[in-house]
């Protein structure tokens, strides 16, 4: 199961977590001058750049298996709507 995480010095450079849109990404960097809090990632479902706090977002540590079927499934434990399912797009 997704471990959430309560501060930035929870996450780690390297580490897979859910953003709050839900995408599994890689995290590139942690934090910077104007945003302590912020979770810098790379989306492993469009490889956009992607943002979160730490605190305020939700963000989720993944495990590789839970990346993969947020991935190509979607978050096994959240409903989204038909517009948000990047799984169902083709």
């Amino acid at each position: 199961m997704p471990r959430k995480i309560t501060s930035e010095l929870d996450i780690h450079v390297g580490d897979i977590y859910e953003d709050c849109a839900f995408h599994p990404c890689l995290c590139v960097k942690v934090g910077d001058e104007g945003d302590p809090e912020c979770v810098h990632g790379i989306s492993l479902v469009d490889a956009r750049t992607r943002c979160c706090s730490a605190r305020q977002c939700g963000v989720r540590i993944l495990t590789v298996e839970e990346a993969i079927q947020w991935k190509y499934h979607g978050p096994a434990d959240e409903s989204l709507e038909p517009s948000e399912q990047w799984w169902t797009k083709a």
